[in-house]
């Protein structure tokens, strides 16, 4: 629901080539084909070599081509690039300023890179929540469960688009209303998910997954309409020229 605006954001046209960093399963990727239309490329460009897999085999284009590699060390030459998108990958990165720098190096002149990260654990109860309660039980994980909330603050985003080089640099809130479909959906997804968060619940013996069950399910029944779970996600959408 957030990728047309990443992808408006970036000032994505027909003709563009696009390099989409962390595509995961081709996401954004997708929608990204869309808007460049037959003369455009989209390049999807990932760390796990799994995720690269899946993308490949869920776009079948040639107008899409899915490599592995570094998103702080992208294997592209200067200004290759009309605009760049990352969507819900920059927050994992080590070091997320040298990322947008590599961003903006392999950016044509006024071409723009935009990210979209989570907001705070609280506004994105879907993942929030269990992340929460598992850190409860594994504090020596803390913060791998935190990463996925790291680049929160829109001020700090904002300073670290700056710091990489970016001007006209823009972070918006964005707030819409996802709906899973019953409690037990939303474990299905969460136990055959992949990330930190499903690997680390995956880590648990029996018991402790009931008691992160029975938490997560009492903090997540306050939002339940009939079995169904409508959630509140907040997202920032940060976004700057080259």
């Amino acid at each position: 629901m957030f990728v047309p605006m990443v992808i408006a954001a970036a000032g994505v046209e027909r003709g563009d080539r696009v390099l989409d960093v962390s595509t995961g399963t081709g996401e954004a990727a997708v929608v990204a084909l869309r808007v460049v239309s037959r003369p455009g490329l989209v390049i999807g460009l990932d760390v796990a070599p799994e995720m690269v897999a899946a993308a490949r085999g869920r776009l079948a284009d040639r107008r899409f081509q899915p490599i592995v590699a570094d998103g702080q060390a992208l294997p592209f030459p200067d200004a290759s690039f009309d605009a760049v998108i990352c969507q819900l990958g920059l927050q994992f990165f080590p070091d997320p300023t040298a990322g947008l720098a590599e961003f903006r190096r392999v950016l044509r002149q006024r071409g723009a890179a935009a990210v979209c990260v989570i907001s705070t654990a609280d506004k994105a109860p879907m993942w929030g929540a269990i992340a929460e309660e598992l850190a409860r039980i594994l504090p020596s994980h803390r913060a791998v469960l935190e990463l996925p909330f790291s680049l929160s603050d829109p001020a700090r985003l904002s300073a670290r688009f700056a710091e990489a080089g970016f001007s006209d640099v823009a972070v918006e809130r964005v707030v819409r209303q996802d709906t899973v479909e019953s409690v037990a959906s939303y474990w299905a997804a969460l136990e055959d998910g992949v990330g930190a968060i499903p690997q680390i619940y995956g880590m648990l013996g029996d018991a402790d997954r009931h008691t992160v069950r029975q938490r997560v399910h009492v903090r997540l029944a306050q939002l339940a309409h009939d079995d169904a779970l409508p959630m509140n996600v907040e997202m920032l959408i940060a976004s700057g020229r080259a």
